[in-house]
């Protein structure tokens, strides 16, 4: 169904409701209309990485794992497999007339957020810190969910729009002062992207102002967003985010004040309750029948292109769909392909013949919560890295000792004990065995969004980079062991790893892995499958090398803007191969720029890699500081192998974003750096390699 065709029926459908009727559809319990046969509908529904909030659904790795793959086939799909899932679950349980929240079509996913900053809690619900990397993710989860059918499969939703990144205490009254160049070279392109290609079907607003306006009615962004992309979906807020107008942002005096500024300016749907004044609004004269009437067009437009009024090629998919066996198996390859191998001395992969005892440390060894990440699904069977590494070395001979050496976050497991109850334990298994695996790390009661995450003081949001003390406390006590050690990772962002990178002998990040995270793990630390994933942020040596968290000039900010050496760069990561790239060469064609990549597979173990191309306009004032990512491309290489490919490098490589905030083509040389990670010195040193680089002239 085009969208035309679906207008001109919710035009006809809105058209015999009363007035009351049509402001009662722009809030997200919509209410029953029997006498038009139109059924109550929740908008709410989450599908960030997975069907959330309602059940049983695969749980795919947490967005910033699935990021780290550098893989838009896997995350396109992994949300068709999302949108199936979603269409079983709808159909199974609307037949019963279960219309109750996140039982809906509507996700509000993906998070297209740029991670500008790792204490910001939800970072780890984006697909990480830079602008091109997060649009081609992005516009893979869009095209995936919503399908090419007759009907969409599910509705999208980019968020939040836009500049929204922390810090979570104070987004219900924060300011977010931008320049025209960051918004237009950094905060906005995400969204370009998924309105003009991806075709999304839903935009979400932001809690906080942006340059003074509350983004949930922000003219210049409905400007953009309605007038220079030609977005036709509906807008909807963050939930209770119009509250905030009169209660944070001093906006406007009251809810009926509130509620007709965002309708006003374009907000079509409240999550939240301050649309319950909009008839008020109306008889006060603050907001006209005409955009009631448009508000309520757009979301019955979207609901005939689901086929949600009047059937749909989907309504027949069944509820046997959910956590199919290849479903499942696909979350298994988005674990194994996002973890990232940050150091290794040798000790991995661990050879089996040569272990007879294997220690399994940490709290978040034997952790569902460090499996999940946030605004997940619940699964019907969970492998953490310690089930995982046992159910792989079941009959192997080899005996596998466990101990969780510390709670996450406090001095001491057991209430009634003395600080550090269970560091001796750890340290006394560390020593009874051949190697060590200890997992540490967050989940989302450390590092989230406010009003859930635990560490209430930061509202969600880290306020360092440094490991909660009782893992450090761990850390040291393991250390003392003296046993090769493999430091596994689980977290959503960057981590200071100094300690580890100084004394163990290996350090895999598996992010938040899904419910198959633990056989992933386990093939991975044995040498199945070798590491491929690159870190889609930067991983920073300190806090000190950066500005303040409130300050969103991009400045001293992420790989393309930063000054100091990275711990551990954006798009690195090490493999069991040795992947490097021989030869390349820019082609100029009618269909446009491309590379083409000679890479090779020097080592003996096969490897998936990523080329990456970076790109610096020489000649430019208003080019970012240093390379930036402009293409690449997932490989995989046998041990020994070469391949030659063909990356297409888009037009917007060869342009730059002004002062004004507006992308033009720029004149001079542009050094394209060809290779398997960034050409700043700090990866050239961890890898050994440097990429090519291959200049153009414009």
């Amino acid at each position: 169904m085009t969208r035309k065709e679906a207008r001109e029926k919710a035009k006809v459908l809105v058209s015999q409701m009363t007035l009351e009727e049509r402001a009662g559809q722009l809030r997200y319990e919509a209410p029953a209309v029997p006498r038009l046969g139109i059924p109550a509908y929740n908008w709410w529904n989450e599908a960030l990485h997975g069907v959330a909030r309602a059940g049983k659904a695969t749980v795919f790795p947490q967005a910033i794992g699935m990021a780290a793959a550098f893989d838009p086939e896997l995350v396109h799909d992994a949300a068709e497999v999302i949108s199936t899932e979603g269409r079983a679950k709808y159909n199974a349980q609307s037949a019963l007339g279960d219309r109750d929240i996140f039982k809906g079509l509507t996700f509000w996913s993906p998070n297209v957020n740029i991670f500008r900053d790792p204490r910001w809690g939800r970072g780890h619900e984006t697909y990480g810190e830079d602008p091109y990397l997060t649009s081609r993710l992005g516009v893979a989860f869009v095209k995936g969910l919503q399908g090419d059918g007759e009907h969409l499969r599910a509705a999208a939703c980019a968020k939040h729009f836009a500049v929204h990144s922390g810090p979570e205490g104070e987004r219900h009254r924060f300011n977010a002062e931008v320049s025209k160049k960051d918004m237009g070279e950094t905060y906005l392109p995400a969204f370009e992207a998924l309105v003009r290609e991806g075709r999304v079907e839903a935009v979400m607003g932001a809690y906080n102002r942006v340059n003074g306006d509350p983004a949930c009615a922000h003219p210049y962004l409905q400007e953009k967003l309605r007038g220079q992309w030609g977005f036709e979906g509906h807008f909807v807020s963050d939930c209770w985010a119009i509250k905030d107008f009169f209660t944070g942002h001093n906006v406007a005096e009251n809810a009926v004040d509130a509620a007709a500024l965002a309708v006003n300016r374009g907000c079509d749907l409240n999550c939240g309750d301050t649309y319950a004044f909009m008839l008020e609004a109306y008889e006060r004269g603050l907001v006209s029948e005409a955009t009631i009437t448009e508000a309520a067009v757009r979301l019955f437009t979207t609901r005939y292109m689901l086929g949600l009024l009047d059937g749909s090629e989907y309504d027949g998919i069944s509820l046997t769909e959910v956590e199919a066996p290849e479903h499942l198996a696909l979350s298994k390859r988005a674990a194994l392909e996002g973890a990232v191998l940050l150091k290794n001395n040798g000790l991995l992969p661990l050879d089996k013949s040569k272990l007879r005892t294997l220690a399994v440390i940490g709290p978040n060894a034997d952790s569902r919560n460090a499996l999940v990440g946030n605004y997940n699904g619940y699964a019907s069977r969970y492998w953490t890295v310690q089930e995982g590494v046992m159910d792989y070395l079941d009959d192997s001979g080899v005996r596998v000792m466990t101990a969780m050496g510390c709670h996450l976050f406090r001095d001491r497991y057991e209430p009634l004990s003395q600080p550090g109850d269970r560091y001796a334990e750890a340290e006394a298994v560390a020593k009874a065995a051949d190697a060590v695996i200890l997992c540490v790390g967050l989940d989302w009661t450390l590092e989230g969004e406010e009003g859930d995450a635990s560490n209430s003081y930061a509202s969600g949001d880290k306020e360092s980079l440094q490991l909660p003390e009782s893992q450090r406390k761990l850390m040291e006590a393991v250390a003392r062991a003296g046993k090769p050690t493999v430091l596994c990772l689980m977290a959503g962002s960057d981590i200071d790893l100094s300690y580890a990178r100084e004394h163990f002998d290996a350090i895999l990040d598996l992010w938040y892995p899904g419910s198959e995270g633990g056989k992933a793990a386990a093939e991975l630390l044995f040498g199945d499958v070798s590491p491929s994933g690159k870190l889609p942020v930067t991983f920073y040596e300190s806090l000190d090398d950066l500005p303040d968290f409130e300050d969103y000039s991009m400045e001293h900010r992420t790989y393309r803007y930063m000054e100091m050496p990275a711990q551990y760069p954006f798009g690195f990561g090490l493999t069991y191969g040795d992947v490097i790239v021989t030869e390349a060469e820019l082609v100029q064609s009618a269909d446009g720029l491309m590379a083409r990549v000679r890479a090779e597979n020097r080592g003996d173990r096969d490897t998936g890699d990523v080329v990456q191309i970076y790109v610096k306009a020489e000649d430019s004032a208003f080019a970012p500081r240093n390379p930036a990512l402009c293409a690449f491309r997932r490989v995989f290489l046998k041990a020994g192998e070469c391949k030659t490919v063909e990356i297409p490098i888009p037009d917007t490589a060869i342009t730059v974003v002004n002062g004004d905030g507006e992308r033009v083509p720029a004149a001079g040389r542009f050094t394209f750096h060809i290779g398997t990670t960034q050409p700043d010195e700090r990866s050239c040193e961890l890898t050994g390699t440097r990429p090519l680089a291959r200049t153009l002239e414009i």
